[in-house]
C-alpha cells in the first residue's frame, strides 16, 4: 500500500504541477488503532510556482483527490497550511508528528523545526475538548454504541491532559497517551477495546461501556473547568513564517 501511495503523490505532482513537501498518514492508522477496514487517510502539504502566489485572482489552496474505501488523499498548500500554524491549528501539529510518514522534505524541516513555537496550548485544549464532547454526545450515550467511537473521546480527553501537563503538542499514537495519562485502573478495559477494534470492522456495535462512560463525563467536567482557569497567550509573529515561505523558491 506505501507503493500505491507514493505513486499517487507523484501523479499529483505531475498533474497538479505542484511539489509535496510532506505526507503522512493522519487516522486510526497513525493512532495505533486501525481496523481491518479502516481506510488510509493521506495527508499532505505542497507548494506550487512563485508565479501562481502572484495573481490577483483568488486560487484554491487545497486538492482533493481521492476519497473511496481504501485511500482518503487531500492536502493543503504552505500558504494555507502556513495561515493555520499562525493560528496553532491542531492538524498541522497531527501531520508533522505522525508516526507514519510517506514523504517529507528539506523545505518542511524548516517548518518543523519551528512549528512548536506557535503551538496554543488554551487553543489545543479547545479543540481537543469539543471534539470528545461533540462525539461522546452523539454516539456514546445510547445502550448500544459503535465501539470506535469512544477512541474518538478517549484520545482527545488524553490528548488535553498532555496538553494541560506538559504544554506540548500530543503524540498521535494513542498507546503513548494511555501510558503516560490514563488511570491504571481503567487500562485493562481500554486494552481490550482496542483488542475488539483491531480485529472488527469499523461499524461493529456493542453494549456500552459504564466505566469509560463514567471517566468520559467525569473528565470532561473537570477539562472544561482547567480551560476557563488558563490564561490567554501572547500571539506569535509572522516574521519567521513569512521567511519560511519565501524560502519555497
Amino acid at each position: 500500500m506505501r507503493e500505491i501511495i507514493l505513486g499517487k503523490l507523484k501523479e499529483i505532482e505531475e498533474k497538479e504541477n505542484v511539489k509535496i513537501l510532506h505526507c503522512a498518514e493522519s487516522g486510526s492508522r497513525a493512532w495505533g488503532f486501525a481496523s481491518p477496514d479502516s481506510d488510509y487517510d493521506v495527508r499532505f502539504v505542497y507548494v506550487r510556482s512563485k508565479d501562481f502566489y502572484l495573481k490577483l485572482e483568488q486560487t484554491r489552496d487545497v486538492i482533493e483527490w481521492q476519497v473511496d474505501e481504501v485511500l482518503d488523499i487531500n492536502g493543503w498548500d504552505i500558504q494555507k497550511a502556513l495561515r493555520l500554524l499562525y493560528k496553532s491549528n491542531p492538524t498541522l501539529f497531527e501531520w508533522n508528528g505522525s508516526p507514519i510518514v510517506y514523504k517529507t522534505t528539506d523545505e518542511w524541516g524548516r517548518v518543523a523545526n519551528i512549528i512548536n513555537r506557535y503551538f496554543i496550548k488554551k487553543s489545543g485544549v479547545y479543540h481537543y475538548l469539543s471534539t470528545a464532547k461533540s462525539n461522546y454526545r452523539e454516539y456514546l450515550r445510547g445502550e448500544q454504541v459503535k465501539y470506535k467511537k469512544y477512541f474518538y473521546v478517549l484520545r482527545p480527553i488524553l490528548a488535553c491532559k498532555w496538553i494541560i501537563a506538559e504544554g506540548t503538542p500530543p503524540p498521535m499514537l494513542f498507546s503513548e497517551l494511555v501510558e503516560k495519562y490514563l488511570e491504571d485502573e481503567l487500562k485493562p478495559d481500554v486494552e481490550k477495546l482496542v483488542e475488539i477494534k483491531m480485529k472488527s470492522p469499523e461499524i461493529s456495535m456493542g453494549d456500552r461501556i459504564e466505566s469509560l462512560n463514567a471517566y468520559i463525563e467525569k473528565n470532561i467536567s473537570d477539562i472544561e473547568k482547567q480551560l476557563e482557569e488558563m490564561p490567554y497567550e501572547k500571539e506569535r509573529n509572522w516574521e519567521e513564517l513569512n521567511k519560511i515561505f519565501l524560502s519555497m523558491f
